[in-house]
């Protein structure tokens, strides 16, 4: 029984990492200015695939935030940061599509999928 609980304690190794540790992680730029943090992570059901993290930027202590749909793809770790970054200007961070509450109403729609991906020029995470 102990090392199943070791197991579910253990929440990074090397190179996997519990969603519930990226959940308010950092995101930076290359020049490492912080310019927000991972607020929820979004996984495709059927193909478990990561499609975009959901960055919350703006705002104080919850109240003013935005959410911007990362793709995945554009996320590089970065050990001495302890978090991930993320090349874009803030031009590119305005221009992006986001929504003023998490809980926006068109994250489910593949619309906005494909908006996300086109606006980033990334492949659709689905195949």
């Amino acid at each position: 029984m102990q090392s199943t609980q070791h197991n579910l304690e253990n929440r990074e190794t090397m190179t996997l990492i519990g969603s519930d540790k990226v959940e308010g992680t950092a995101v930076y730029r290359p020049n490492g200015d912080r310019i927000g943090s991972i607020a929820r992570v979004m996984i495709d059901k059927l193909s478990g695939q990561t499609a975009y993290a959901v960055m919350s930027f703006g705002g104080f202590l919850g109240f003013g935030e935005d959410y911007y749909p990362l793709p995945w793809s554009l996320l590089k770790y970065d050990e001495s940061l302890d978090g991930y970054v993320v090349d874009m200007t803030d031009e590119q961070l305005q221009g992006a599509p986001h929504h003023t509450s998490a809980n926006g109403g068109s994250w489910e729609d593949r619309n906005w999928d494909r908006k996300v991906n086109e606006y980033y020029h990334v492949p659709p995470y689905v195949i």
